[in-house]
């Protein structure tokens, strides 16, 4: 069996202050971060456009382990872009292929680690299939497109549903939760099982992001799967 993950928090550089953004990366990597998230959208398959691979280079160069969330229409036309730059993970959406584990396989084949992600409307069923060959499995907690959106907390049964099998397959596969976490949301999604909470605004909106990841970061290790333990 894989010995469970000690949960993380990833900040999305989404919600960086571009500005600032090598202040505020250099600032929560001081304070423990080693992950941060690329969130990469074409403003059709999502209702928005946001980074290319540039950012990858940019969070690496600064020594992250970096993972680009591909939320795109042509995501198999794109990730060689990501991988080049040196992401680590790349995730392709469930909805934007045709055989998820076909394009999983091409992901990995490029030297990177794959994930799958799925949106709140789409059943965990999806997913599950593929799970054997992902190194991520990543539920949306919000609709994506835009930073700062309500935490979807009847998401966490598609969590859960995933904490049981990866658990009972005994796969080397994270559980990311993206969308809506912060302060008051986090324990919820870490509770569930989720071991890679995406934090945007929650960190890089907040007075001090090196002290709003510590306290984010205890808050999801104080709760990881509490659901089962009770």
């Amino acid at each position: 069996m894989t010995a469970a993950k000690t949960p993380v928090v990833v900040p999305s550089v989404l919600a960086a202050d571009l500005a600032r953004l090598g202040e505020q990366l250099d600032a929560v990597k001081a304070a423990g971060c080693a992950w941060v998230s690329v969130d990469v959208m074409d403003g059709h398959f999502v209702p928005n456009l946001s980074f290319g691979p540039d950012f990858v280079k940019l969070a690496k160069a600064r020594g992250f382990f970096v993972d680009a969330h591909l939320m795109v229409t042509n995501p198999l036309d794109v990730a060689p872009w990501f991988a080049e730059a040196g992401a680590d993970i790349v995730t392709c959406h469930v909805e934007a292929v045709t055989d998820a584990r076909a394009a999983l396989t091409a992901i990995a084949a490029l030297g990177v680690k794959p994930g799958l992600a799925l949106k709140p409307k789409t059943p965990v069923e999806a997913v599950l299939p593929a799970l054997d060959l992902a190194a991520m499995a990543l539920v949306m907690t919000v609709e994506p497109g835009f930073g700062g959106q309500k935490f979807m907390a009847e998401m966490t049964s598609k969590i859960s549903r995933l904490r049981r099998e990866i658990d009972a397959r005994g796969l080397d596969c994270w559980i990311q939760s993206d969308g809506g976490v912060n302060a008051a949301t986090i324990s919820t999604a870490a509770a569930a099982g989720a071991d890679s909470l995406v934090a945007g605004s929650a960190v890089f909106g907040a007075s001090d992001c090196a002290v709003a990841f510590r306290e984010l970061t205890a808050k999801a290790r104080a709760a990881f799967g509490s659901h089962q333990k009770a």
